[in-house]
């Protein structure tokens, strides 16, 4: 079996991906914009082979760059980046090299436009905010405010994480929205619903069965967290309710998803809101055809003692997987801002929760504005020990 990886190099725990394809007995082939000399040990070891594409936007370069290889290797038989912005793409050239095993182009529209989305979730039965596209003009924008209330929330239809985003709090930061962003026929505005956020994130079979299920709890908004500089905490639960589960299934079976790493996201309503459910209930807000951000991968693997990243390649290379999770813990992200000062020292987290910690680093490049410069993952037995452990990161000097 011949696998295309496409851009490893980041996350930098991707490599982890390919050297399980590669312990499976697949032929590993990467193709990225980094030059090879560049890569880390651990990548270049888990691969059978490296095309260096100095801009991965060319699509006639991603094309000769797969035809190459396929010349080389024979039959492609798997393309895939596991990211989210590479993902039309991959549905292109999987489509162009007739590669069957994964999204084709005429399916990545529901996949990529929020717009879209709000079908399948329809179909699924499973309920989700009212949206309309702001390409429908200002004053239509305006009418669909006035049923819902302010707030609203305006984004891109197409678009990842918190960028470009607008919290609509009233009819003047309409007209702002409408007058000052250049780019608003490209936006989607949806009733702004309250509560926490939790992802459903599975690993799926050929069939679209589930291989593995997490759920993942994150902060409400992080497009908050990356206007007011504020200061990041997530974390992954040793157990899932039944709710999520059931509409994480019906999401993925109403999408068609197969061969895949997903991570769904769902509000959690922190009241009672008509039309949508009751107080706790799991509602629809994006699909994302790829794994979480960031470590995730990593805290779901600390969190059920298990390793997600073996599964994934286990599915690729048979269809299945027999990998068991262990013990369970809550594995709780914190992180900080050089730009604030804290009572607790780095020192003095480390001496405190040293034996928990499992990752400690510091951030690079695009994702400090999301998630600071210095990060701490520990794992927990309870809730109260995370809770806890939360406040000691985060606390201010006064």
């Amino acid at each position: 079996m011949n696998f295309i990886f496409i851009s490893p190099q980041f996350p930098h725990t991707y490599w982890e991906f390919c050297r399980r394809l590669k312990q499976n007995g697949i032929t590993v082939l990467g193709i990225g914009d980094a030059p090879y000399e560049s890569l880390s040990n651990e990548l270049k070891g888990s691969l059978d082979d490296w095309y260096f594409v100095p801009d991965m936007e060319d699509y006639g370069r991603m094309y000769r760059a797969v035809a190459f290889l396929a010349s080389k290797w024979g039959r492609i038989d798997w393309i895939e980046s596991n990211n989210e912005y590479w993902l039309a793409q991959d549905a292109r050239l999987r489509t162009d090299f007739n590669v069957r095993t994964g999204i084709q182009t005429d399916h990545i529209d529901a996949i990529k436009e929020k717009s879209e989305m709000k079908r399948y979730y329809a179909l699924a039965g499973v309920p989700s905010a009212r949206q309309i596209r702001a390409a429908e003009g200002e004053e239509a924008v305006r009418a669909f405010a006035g049923k819902t209330g302010y707030p609203v929330f305006a984004k891109p239809d197409i678009g990842v994480g918190a960028n470009g985003t607008y919290k609509i709090n009233d009819s003047g930061d309409l007209s702002a929205f409408f007058r000052d962003e250049k780019e608003w026929r490209h936006y989607v505005v949806e009733e702004f619903v309250q509560g926490d956020i939790a992802s459903y994130d599975a690993i799926v079979g050929r069939g679209g069965e589930p291989l593995f299920e997490s759920m993942t709890m994150w902060p409400p908004s992080v497009a908050d967290i990356v206007k007011g500089h504020l200061d990041l905490s997530y974390y992954v639960s040793p157990v899932m309710p039944e709710q999520l589960r059931e509409r994480g299934r019906a999401t993925v079976k109403a999408f068609g998803v197969f061969n895949r790493f997903v991570h769904l996201e769902f509000f959690v309503l922190g009241s009672d809101r008509p039309g949508l459910g009751k107080k706790g209930d799991y509602v629809g807000l994006e699909v994302n055809m790829r794994p979480a951000g960031g470590y995730t991968p990593d805290m779901i693997n600390f969190a059920h003692s298990i390793d997600v990243y073996k599964i994934w390649a286990d599915m690729v290379a048979y269809g299945k997987s027999g990998v068991q999770p262990g013990e369970q813990y809550y594995c709780a992200f914190a992180s900080r801002r050089d730009e604030h000062r804290y009572r607790h020292t780095h020192e003095e987290i480390l001496e405190r929760y040293g034996k928990d910690m499992v990752m400690c680093e510091r951030m690079q490049g695009i994702m400090v504005s999301a998630m600071g410069e210095q990060m701490y993952t520990v794992r927990l037995k309870t809730y109260e020990e995370m809770v806890e452990f939360d406040r000691f990161v985060h606390e201010r000097e006064s």
